[in-house]
């Protein structure tokens, strides 16, 4: 058996669709003996994880399968393997590293708070 991480795209469409398109990417590990059988079983994932509720203000919510757009075979699983990689151009370099900055200082800080609630 082969792991797999698969991304599945799904399209979020709210009341008539009138408005900025919106996609959902997850990336899902999947076991599978090869390349085929991990697509298929991502599409099917995909496809029974679609969605449709109304939200607080009486719309539609839709969340359609678009496909699986990615799929990798991971080597071996083991601590610090890299499981995923995407290149970012950004017109404001020092802003996106702020940015990076910020989020790692609160995952950072709601770790702590978890282990104080721990002990």
């Amino acid at each position: 058996m082969n792991w797999f991480l698969a991304k599945i795209v799904y399209r979020i469409i709210c009341g008539e669709g009138d408005h900025t398109a919106q996609f959902d990417e997850q990336l899902r590990l999947i076991a599978a003996s090869d390349d085929a059988e991990a697509f298929r079983k991502a599409s099917v994932i995909g496809k029974q994880e679609e969605d449709c509720f109304y939200n607080q203000s009486e719309k539609l919510v839709q969340w359609k399968f678009v496909n699986v757009s990615e799929l990798c075979r991971i080597a071996e699983i083991i601590d610090g393997v890299e499981l995923y990689s995407r290149i970012e151009e950004k017109e404001n370099g020092d802003l996106y590293a702020e940015l990076v900055h910020k989020r790692a200082a609160s995952l950072e800080l709601n770790s702590s708070r978890h282990f104080l609630q721990v002990l």
